[in-house]
């Protein structure tokens, strides 16, 4: 299987659980490897034929966007929801982090493997 990825997808969005993350958007930031065959998109040069990674990144940053989480592990089942249900992906591996959230922690988050099959 064949990964198509995005590394570093930054959205802004209300998440968190105490009142002043409620007030206010944060960034969060998104990894996300999709499993797919590249091999038919690679003979032809259709993108049709592949994952349009840019479709699949406006379609988050529109969701995140207009969403409000409490925790970053509903986020996450939601994001893996969508990217497996819209765009037709058997497998996917997700980190969503949250830059500066733990003081002295550079980033923080939780990381998913979700398929459809699973």
């Amino acid at each position: 299987m064949d990964i198509v990825y995005i590394h570093d997808l930054r959205i802004e969005t209300v998440i968190g659980i105490f009142d002043w993350e409620r007030e206010c958007k944060q960034t969060v930031s998104l990894d996300l490897e999709m499993g797919t065959d590249i091999r038919a998109a690679a003979s032809s040069e259709d993108i049709n034929k592949t994952l349009d990674y840019k479709s699949i990144s406006k379609r988050l940053i529109s969701f995140i966007e207009e969403s409000e989480f409490l925790l970053l592990e509903t986020m996450a089942e939601s994001i893996a929801q969508i990217v497996l249900e819209e765009f037709d992906v058997p497998w996917l591996r997700l980190r969503v982090g949250k830059p500066g959230a733990v003081t002295g922690a550079k980033d923080v988050g939780v990381i998913i493997e979700r398929g459809t099959k699973s």
